[in-house]
């Protein structure tokens, strides 16, 4: 299996042992809510541009809300078996592609909403895709902001999301830079840059 279909099981277990009322990174959302959030992206065109688009956000809200309702287990394992075989992120290398950040992103904003979540051990496989995730998508999430960005491993291994003056290097293991990158602030990184400069990054809105 690749990353983001372990991701997704380990995420639909998850939900399964907290229950629909638990809390999650995403704010104002229960965990009810964002597994409507992962079924609509999954399962309505009508109504997954409006996660992306604000216009359109009204119609994406009230179908989320519907599917909210469902009854939990249900609702869970829609998220679980994921999208109709005819669904293009369906098939293997585009699920990676459009899955796996996604997924990496939620399963953590679920487990580190709870107050005995611990970081989980080092995994190889995982690290690598988180890394690239983190990488790939801070070009995109750091785009706001008005300093250079590189993300930073504590190997030394690093990359430069965004060109700027003043840079600053974002430190910490992968699934905390990409948790950084995708908005989070429930995670250990440090930061290595002029103090100005690191007062304007953490000031930056973060994420797509």
């Amino acid at each position: 299996m690749g990353i983001a279909k372990d991701e997704r099981l380990a995420l639909s277990a998850l939900f399964d042992e907290l229950g629909p009322d638990a809390p999650t990174l995403c704010e104002g959302w229960q965990t009810r809510d964002l597994a409507a959030h992962l079924v609509v992206r999954e399962h309505r065109l009508d109504a997954a541009p409006g996660i992306m688009i604000p216009a359109l956000a009204g119609h994406t809200q009230r179908v989320q809300d519907g599917y909210a309702k469902r009854p939990w287990g249900e609702l869970v394992e829609t998220v679980r078996t994921g999208p109709p075989w005819f669904w293009p992120a369906s098939f293997g290398p585009l699920d990676e592609l459009t899955n796996a950040a996604e997924f990496l992103v939620h399963h953590e904003d679920v487990r580190r909403a709870q107050p005995d979540w611990k970081p989980r051990p080092a995994d190889p496989t995982r690290d690598a895709a988180t890394w690239k995730a983190a990488t790939q998508g801070g070009r995109l999430n750091f785009r706001k902001s008005p300093v250079g960005v590189i993300l930073r491993m504590p190997d030394g291994r690093e990359a430069t999301v965004k060109k700027g003056p003043d840079q600053v290097a974002v430190v910490g293991a992968p699934m905390d830079l990409l948790l950084y990158a995708f908005g989070r602030d429930a995670v250990n990184v440090t930061f290595d840059g002029p103090e100005s400069a690191v007062k304007s990054l953490q000031s930056t809105t973060r994420g797509v």
